[in-house]
């Protein structure tokens, strides 16, 4: 591949949630970034990172990213949090400095006409679409249809617009189950046994989520110790179950947990030449979308720089509303942005956790394994 001969590296700074309650998912996303560098470079493109940290809080965000603006970084990249992706998107936007999002869903992020906010990652609704078609696909193919579910649910401003996205499209899906109950809880809760307990009174078939890391863990600890037995837990596109730290904390309680999100596709060259980078530089660690979705997101931004062919915050805007990679690490169509800056080229896939790591098993054309559902009750693992 042609090699980039500009004056000198990109400066991108890069914005994740490396402490707080967000703090293992950030570091998720920051091996993205840190494993991306070589790999890119090795592909022509040139980049310089400035990393700061979030703290999991858009206040801080906010202040990170003019603290990076004023050190000379030309290009933002983050943040995972939909809160604190809204409050740099306005930085971005006072400064005229171009900003890709690589997670975050919430769809106000693209809808209050940024010029200079790029997203990799779906929308909530694109992300509740997928997820909620894909589960009448599972049940189908598995011949086993729940009639009620529970739908508990972060309250942050992600699960809020995941809350909306699912509301509006069970009667547009004409989903086969009925939500019986809504419970919203605080992401940062340390105790969900409440919670648990409402959601086991309500006799539903099926426990629908949308959750972050660490709630998800103590969700099903507590699902375990309540004895809370369904057909089975299924995410319509959140994180949580199919990171690593759920796995390794919570063991086989862990196992048959259905994410339905975009993720690696199989096929994929690049892909295929980064896992097994992955697994040698990090053994301990699940090869996730936290990181997959990063580094395309540093992807888009190498690529942006190298066609502008100059560091100039313009000619930066005009090269990623041009952007077309179809050469992707995950699921979907070339990445791609419309007139409001959102990719639509994502696929949402079904991910199920199968001892201990995270499979695809639908659609048929990325599936590794069968799906398993309904699940083995808690004390048959």
């Amino acid at each position: 591949m042609r090699r980039l001969h500009a004056a000198a590296p990109l400066k991108l700074g890069v914005l994740l949630p490396r402490s707080g309650f967000l703090a293992l998912i950030g570091q998720a996303c920051q091996r993205g970034v840190d494993m991306g560098l070589p790999v890119l470079k090795d592909m022509g493109y040139d980049i310089e990172v400035m990393n700061a940290d979030t703290e999991s809080s858009p206040d801080v965000g906010r202040t990170q990213a003019e603290k990076l603006i004023r050190e000379g970084a030309q290009m933002l990249m983050g943040t995972f949090d939909s809160a604190t992706t809204m409050s740099v998107a306005q930085v971005a936007e006072q400064k005229g400095i171009p900003f890709v999002v690589n997670i975050a869903s919430d769809p106000k992020i693209t809808e209050q006409g940024y010029k200079y906010t790029f997203r990799v990652f779906p929308t909530s609704p694109q992300l509740g679409a997928g997820g909620m078609g894909l589960m009448k696909t599972l049940f189908a193919q598995t011949g086993t249809t729940p009639k009620t579910a529970v739908f508990m649910h972060v309250n942050d401003s992600f699960g809020m617009s995941m809350l909306a996205g699912v509301n509006a499209l069970m009667p547009k899906l004409e989903m086969p189950f009925k939500i019986v109950e809504t419970i919203a809880y605080d992401p940062r809760a340390k105790d969900l046994s409440i919670e648990v307990a409402k959601a086991k009174a309500a006799k539903a078939d099926m426990h629908m989520v949308v959750t972050r890391l660490n709630d998800a863990i103590l969700m099903v600890r507590e699902m375990v110790k309540q004895q809370y037995e369904t057909q089975g837990i299924i995410s319509p596109g959140s994180p949580g179950m199919y990171e690593r730290q759920f796995a390794k904390t919570l063991g086989k309680y862990a196992d048959y947990c259905v994410t339905n999100i975009p993720w690696f596709d199989p096929r994929s060259d690049l892909n295929k030449e980064l896992e097994p980078r992955f697994t040698k530089a990090f053994p301990d660690e699940t090869y996730d979308i936290n990181f997959g979705f990063t580094f395309e997101a540093v992807l888009v931004a190498a690529d942006a720089y190298k066609r502008a062919g100059s560091a100039n915050p313009q000619a930066l805007t005009e090269a990623l509303r041009k952007t077309s990679i179809a050469k992707r690490l995950l699921t979907g169509t070339a990445i791609a942005f419309d007139e409001k800056g959102q990719n639509n080229g994502n696929q949402v896939v079904a991910v199920q956790n199968r001892d201990g790591k995270p499979q695809v098993v639908l659609p048929d054309q990325f599936a590794v394994m069968k799906p398993v559902y309904p699940v083995p009750a808690w004390s048959k693992r």
